[in-house]
């Protein structure tokens, strides 16, 4: 049981952005992956979770011991895979309850009836501060930058997959909002849930507390460790490590 990536390579057009690359992730497991921009990091989430932008081309993704590399980005999800994305696009005349709503039942193959999910969605609200207006609201039009990464985690929280890639969910997030976030990411973890966080800071993994620290270079995991990696990484930058 596990999201595991055996010697992958992708491709974006004819540009090879990294090959070779393995990583495992159990339940229970929260893993962080660091690395200075344009190493490879965003590329590996969108690959897992089947961005038609990204080719690949050799090597596996399994999950739970499935092989799920050919199948599309839906039949993904359907496995349980959860991609929270580091740019969202804005959908007018969609309000987040019927996006979710929609969503759930496709992922779970089941109607959702609108009363009896609307009591659901506003008790994984509340985790997370939201007020009740929120669900009304057109998909990210409008949203700050905080709201889109809140909205982030409600997902998380609803779909309730068994793998979340998050891709840099801290992004632009004050310290309350942040905490905020952590929390409800938080309250989804479990021992048969599995993280992958994509960071370049440490103080979201004060919040969620990485079990595997792995940095990436130039398409390469070229060291992994506790979360003290994630604090060298901050005081002194990756040339340490390069």
């Amino acid at each position: 049981m596990s999201l595991e990536v055996k010697k992958l390579a992708v491709s974006v057009g004819d540009k090879e952005i990294f090959s070779n690359l393995s990583l495992e992730v159990k339940p229970g497991e929260v893993h962080a992956i660091m690395g200075p921009n344009g190493s490879g990091k965003s590329t590996l989430a969108n690959a897992i979770a089947g961005h038609p932008k990204y080719t690949i081309t050799s090597g596996k993704i399994l999950v739970d011991g499935e092989q799920v590399q050919n199948l599309s980005p839906d039949k993904r999800a359907q496995r349980g895979v959860f991609l929270s994305m580091q740019y969202v696009p804005e959908i007018p005349g969609v309000s987040v309850t019927n996006f979710l709503r929609t969503a759930k039942a496709a992922i779970t193959g089941e109607k959702q009836h609108p009363i009896e999910f609307h009591k659901y969605l506003v008790k994984k609200m509340e985790i997370l501060g939201l007020d009740k207006k929120f669900a009304r609201r057109a998909l990210n039009v409008g949203f700050s930058g905080g709201e889109k990464k809140k909205l982030e985690a409600l997902q998380l929280s609803v779909l309730d997959p068994k793998y979340a890639l998050l891709d840099e969910t801290d992004s632009g997030l004050d310290v309350d909002a942040l905490k905020s976030v952590c929390d409800g990411i938080n309250a989804f973890m479990n021992k048969h849930k599995g993280i992958l966080i994509i960071t370049h800071y440490n103080r979201i993994l004060e919040y969620l507390k990485p079990d595997v620290v792995h940095i990436m270079i130039d398409g390469r995991i070229v060291q992994s460790g506790g979360a003290e990696l994630a604090v060298q990484i901050e005081k002194n930058g990756y040339e340490a490590i390069i």
